[in-house]
């Protein structure tokens, strides 16, 4: 069973969130908080933590 971690910008209003289930060498599984039985995207680490840097310098504004 994978432990999911919500993404500290979720807040608990219900709203548009992800979980990344950590753990995994190499990869960081992902997944849609509202539909936790759903599809998980597989991601490999660097494209993650790309990502997630472009995010964080504004290269990818988050709609909200």
């Amino acid at each position: 069973m994978l432990a999911w971690r919500k993404s500290s910008y979720s807040g608990n209003d219900g709203g548009n969130c992800i979980e990344v289930a950590p753990g995994f060498p190499g990869l960081v599984p992902v997944r849609d908080s509202k539909d936790p039985h759903g599809p998980v995207l597989a991601f490999p680490t660097a494209a993650w933590k790309a990502f997630i840097a472009a995010i964080r310098a504004g290269d990818l504004p988050i709609e909200g």
